[in-house]
């Protein structure tokens, strides 16, 4: 009788051990695809966070443009650079916890002017007058817009290859708002 018993453990101890190797394997096979699922959610937020953060700044540095206090002793090219310079601050003091350096944003202090667009690195304020509203040294009535990039950084390479990505292989993050001036 006790080699019968002893005989019938070993069986189930075999069958057992199988299978929790079946186990394991299928643990393993959805394992995989639940950590990318779980990755990609984790990539989402970032992403999330980083435009919102954008938004955000480039709505603060918007708004502190259109109450820009004129300077009537100062010309208007002297007034356009200390409202773009408020405003380069406005946007770097509003995205918190975001990296101010290049290379996910870039501003170097120097802008560049076309026409009514001027342009600093990663940074583009343009100021458009519509049609009813007289040219005035004060842009009083013009519409400001202020485009902020942020190049983010894409951690799961899968992700990557469905996105696009500059020349760098980030993600650019837009925050762009438009408002007018008073």
């Amino acid at each position: 009788m006790r080699a019968r018993t002893f005989s019938r453990n070993t069986d189930r101890r075999t069958s057992a051990s199988g299978e929790s190797g079946q186990s394991l394997v299928e643990f393993s096979l959805v394992l995989m695809p639940l950590f990318f699922i779980l990755l990609g959610i984790i990539q989402f937020g970032f992403i999330f966070n980083t435009y919102v953060t954008m938004t955000n700044a480039a709505r603060d540095a918007a708004r502190l443009g259109t109450v820009y206090v004129y300077d009537r002793t100062a010309v208007k090219s002297v007034n356009d650079a200390a409202r773009n310079e408020s405003i380069r601050t406005a946007v770097l003091n509003s995205m918190n916890m975001l990296a101010k350096t290049s290379p996910h944003f870039s501003t170097s202090g120097t802008w560049t002017q076309s026409g009514q667009t001027f342009t600093d690195g990663d940074l583009v304020i343009t100021y458009v007058l519509p049609t009813g509203v007289t040219a005035s040294d004060t842009r009083t009535g013009e519409e400001i817009t202020v485009k902020a990039v942020y190049h983010q950084d894409l951690v799961i390479p899968l992700i990557s290859t469905f996105l696009p990505q500059d020349a760098d292989g980030r993600l650019p993050l837009t925050g762009e708002v438009t408002m007018v001036l008073n």
